[in-house]
């Protein structure tokens, strides 16, 4: 019933509240996806409509207009409805996913997790813009769950092929020593680009040789809703921090403490791993805005239901995280900054905007001390399939 409570709040709150949802990246992918129809303007496309003061480009991978051709297909309304549920079925997979990676069986844990998921930060903004990470760590999950090495590797692939960021699970099956899986998701990402070119020609190789590594035509590197290390370190110095050395500091510190909190947990603990490696990536990227950070949900579910439950720490981590994610910090910041363009801004919010960077190395610093939990942690399948 909770659950229930929740998405029709969700969905009224959409449709019946002024600015509710605006979808502005849903529209990118179904228009960039349109222009398919015309050969050469994947990446010559913007979406300004809502966003007069930064038109979107279409920034991800051409295998993403590919997959969401079909979407152009329809009315945008219907599209925009049925994204919507499908948010909240990953939703409900993540939760679910990430509980059986524990040993969890109970779907009530799992409902009520997608109830006030819906409410934290990185969801409220998944709906706002009707973004697809949700279902791009839902893939991972699975990768993460599945025994068969073919899956696995199909499943990151494509997710890689669609947005770049799943990519970084590679890591996490080199560490567990999967390696039949981390080749066959390369394998598998560089068979999407191929068939993109195929589809869309000349604009695989612009995408691949020009634009990647683009910051800038991502987003404003400087707003607070950018929660990488980069975007955070570029608000304290007032100007674009690139990845100089304060940056490759702060990333190499991250480095060390998220090694030292893989070393912790143990390879038995299929979670602990992913989201370590997850949050690795988020604090790696250019730019992480908070819809990206659905990676803390799997992470709450961990701190609050996995081997360490019963610390101390944990408890005060996850619900410490939960705060600040039904809060919505990031979200809070961005009305006092002056536009999403100017980096610069007063000392005090700058530092603020350190919050979801210095909450990721306290939460891998206190995993890393927190003693070795692989005896503890439940692989109710076994050890997954080499």
């Amino acid at each position: 019933m909770v659950v229930v409570v929740s998405v029709l709040a969700r969905l009224a709150w959409t449709y019946l509240v002024p600015n509710g949802a605006n979808f502005v990246d849903l529209h990118v992918y179904v228009g960039g996806a349109e222009t398919l129809e015309h050969p050469g303007a994947l990446y010559d496309y913007v979406y300004a409509e809502q966003t007069p003061d930064f038109p979107l480009p279409f920034t991800y991978p051409p295998f993403a207009a590919v997959v969401f051709y079909p979407l152009s297909l329809l009315p945008f309304g219907v599209v925009a409805f049925i994204w919507q549920l499908g948010i909240f079925a990953a939703l409900y997979g993540v939760a679910r996913t990430s509980l059986r990676l524990l040993g969890h069986t109970d779907t009530r844990a799992a409902m009520l997790w997608t109830a006030v998921g819906i409410w934290t930060e990185p969801l409220r903004s998944t709906f706002d813009y009707g973004q697809i990470n949700v279902l791009l760590v839902l893939a991972v999950l699975w990768a993460v769950q599945s025994n068969r090495w073919w899956l696995s590797g199909l499943l990151v692939g494509l997710a890689a092929g669609i947005k770049l960021t799943p990519a970084v699970a590679g890591l996490y099956f080199v560490g567990v020593r999967r390696w039949m899986v981390a080749v066959f998701s390369a394998l598998v990402f560089f068979g999407t680009i191929g068939l993109s070119a195929l589809v869309v020609g000349e604009q695989a190789r612009y995408y691949f040789t020009d634009l990647l590594g683009d910051a800038r035509r991502i987003g404003p590197i400087g707003t607070s809703f950018n929660q990488s290390w980069r975007g955070a370190i570029s608000r304290i110095l007032g100007q674009d921090a690139g990845y100089g050395p304060v940056v490759l500091a702060a990333l190499l510190l991250t480095a060390v403490l998220a090694l030292l909190a893989w070393r912790a947990i143990g390879t038995a603990d299929r979670l602990g791993g992913i989201v370590i490696v997850g949050l690795f990536g988020l604090l790696l990227s250019p730019i992480s805005w908070t819809h990206h950070w659905v990676w803390l949900i799997p992470l709450m579910i961990w701190l609050l239901h996995g081997p360490l439950r019963e610390r101390l720490g944990a408890r005060v981590l996850g619900w410490g995280w939960l705060a600040l994610t039904l809060i919505g910090v990031p979200w809070l910041l961005s009305f006092a900054q002056p536009t999403i363009w100017e980096i610069g801004r007063p000392w005090q919010l700058a530092w603020a905007g350190l919050v979801y960077p210095v909450a990721t190395l306290a939460t891998l610093g206190w995993i890393a001390v927190s003693g070795r939990a692989a005896d503890r942690s439940p692989s109710p399948s076994g050890d997954p399939a080499r």
